[in-house]
Order: C-alpha cells, then structure tokens, then sequence
C-alpha cells in the first residue's frame, strides 16, 4: 500500500517539472537541475549520496530486489555535477544489485579519483574482496533497513552488529537507511562503535510536519552533538510534502548542524528513484525515476548553514576526512 509519506513523494516529484513535462520521448533520463546555483559552492565540494543504474544487461539486478528503476548513467551523474559545482561524488550501493557491487564498482572507476563508494556485503563476503574494493575506492559499508522493511529493533540491532564486527580493523565506515524509532532504538550500540564512524542516511527518516520535537529526533540531535555519528542532509523530498522547495525541513536541517556541523554532509540522493510499494506494482515492473530538481534543492542549503564556514565543512572538509579523498 502506498504511504502517505511516498505519496507525497511521488506527488512532489510531480510537481517539480516532472513526469508530464518529461513524458520520455524514446529512453527514460534521470533528473538534471533547471534551477541555477545561486550562492557560491567551495571548491572540493562533494555530494555524498548518489546512486548509478547500469545496463540491465551487464550488471543485472538481483531477484530479491523490491523494485526495478530506470537508468541512471555516469555520464547523467556528470551533467548534474557540472550544473552544482560538484567536484567530488560518493556512489551508495543500491538495494536492486543486492551484494554484487560491480556496477558502483564500475562508476567509480569512470569517475576516478574524484569518486568514493559505499558498497553492501554480508556475511559470505571475503575479506580479500573487501581488501579489493578499499584499493577501489570503497570507503564504507552500508546497511539498508528502510528499503528492506526492517522496522524490528531486535532486527535491526543484530543487523547492525554483524556489520559492525565486519569493519573492525578497516578505516571505513557504517552508513544506515533506517527510521528514528531504530536510532532511538540503538543508540547505546551506535554510541559505543568508536572509533568506527557510522552515517546516518537522509535526515535520520525524520518528517518534517512533525517537527523537531518527534520522536527520536532528540536522540539523534544527541548523537551529533557528541559526535558520534554524521548525519547525511540529504533527500530533502522524503523527508516533506512541500515541493518544489520543501522547506519545512529547514528546521530539522537547522537543529543537526547547530547540534555539531563538523558531523553533517549532504547528497543529492540522485537519481532519485523511487522504491515505494505501489499497488499494482510488482518488483520487475520498471519504477520511473522521481524528476527532483537539484538545483532548487541544493539552493536551500544557505538556509540551513547560513555561514560560508559552515557550508564548507558539510560540502568539503567532513566528505575529505570521512571517505579518504586525496589532498588537492
């Protein structure tokens, strides 16, 4: 059944220029920005959530997926970079290749040294892969409870264990798509990971109509402050129902980095697909990508961190540190 929460998503999307203005003439495109930046973005700056589709038919998607998107190419992921002043990009692992991460592999080495990855494993992973993927430019592991369905704290806590015990020893860190209940749910776990980083995907699941006062968001506020995990700013859409702006997220925005800014970074979430379950939809059924505009977004982000300093840590120094890009 469709939430509310995704159908706003997919409404919101909508509203942002989308799938009537784009009805795709031959092949599906992913979202490209049709606002300009307007404030100036620092040099080295990194949009630490993406996400690459690769031809189906040399990187097939693996039958346990929840949902099917469209392409999204690296070439598509330059474009969007050229239009907001990118210079650095980290590819996230999705759900649809399961634990085969040749794709994300694969964009990372088009990409270069200006690319970092975050892959999936699990617990038939050897660690000469892993040794592999490091020299490939993976920074990192992550663990998708959302998309999975995971909303079982019990679950969600030997979940994040298992991962855990993976990376000890290994300079990389933990990143987790989950909702506030399972933050609030595990936070001595996550709080006691040190020195391992662990990252929190797209506002912690946070809504914004409910405000900084719902439940759970204290406790991720908390775990900034103390710097023991980063927070991804990222994905603004899943968080709100107000496109094309989606505004009412500032103050959750506002409150994570006025908690900790040298622990905020911020993606884009491109190319935004769209992983709801919607009735009639089966999981091979082809899902059109959400058509964002990532200009407009990315515009908010003065907002949110109203210093220049501010927004050169979130955009620049916390990505270097925490994904082991080159000094420039």
């Amino acid at each position: 059944m469709l939430s509310r929460r995704d159908l706003f998503i997919r409404t919101g999307a909508l509203a942002t220029g989308a799938f009537g203005a784009r009805v795709r003439e031959c092949a599906a495109a992913a979202a490209q920005p049709s606002t300009p930046v307007n404030f100036e973005v620092p040099s080295g700056s990194c949009d630490c959530h993406t996400h690459v589709f690769c031809d189906p038919g040399r990187f097939p998607f693996t039958a346990a997926r929840t949902y099917t998107p469209e392409p999204a190419s690296v070439e598509e992921m330059r474009r969007l970079h050229r239009a907001l002043h990118m210079d650095r990009v980290v590819i996230v692992q999705p759900s649809v290749y399961g634990t085969d991460n040749s794709c994300t592999l694969d964009a990372i080495r088009q990409l270069g040294s200006r690319a970092r990855g975050v892959a999936v494993i699990d617990d038939k992973t050897p660690a000469s892969a892993l040794d592999d993927m490091h020299r490939a430019g993976i920074r990192g592991v992550r663990v998708n409870l959302e998309t999975a369905g995971v909303v079982d704290p019990a679950a969600a806590r030997q979940a994040f264990r298992a991962a855990l015990e993976r990376l000890r020893g290994r300079k990389w860190h933990l990143q987790i798509y989950t909702r506030l209940s399972i933050v609030d749910a595990i936070r001595d776990d996550i709080a006691a990971a040190a020195p391992l980083p662990i990252v929190i995907d797209h506002f912690g699941g946070a809504q914004a109509a409910l405000g900084i006062s719902q439940p759970g968001f204290a406790t991720l506020v908390g775990l900034v402050r103390a710097g023991s995990v980063y927070v991804k700013i990222s994905g603004a859409y899943r968080a709100s129902i107000h496109a094309p702006d989606y505004a009412d997220v500032a103050p959750l925005a506002k409150a994570l980095i006025a908690a900790n800014p040298r622990r905020i970074i911020w993606g884009t979430d491109w190319p935004h697909p769209d992983s709801a379950r919607v009735p009639g939809r089966t999981s091979t059924d082809t899902a059109p990508l959400l058509q964002i505009d990532d200009g407009r977004l990315f515009n908010q982000l003065p907002s949110w961190a109203v210093e220049a300093s501010q927004r050169r840590l979130i955009l620049v120094d916390n990505p270097a540190q925490l994904y082991d890009f080159p000094e420039e």
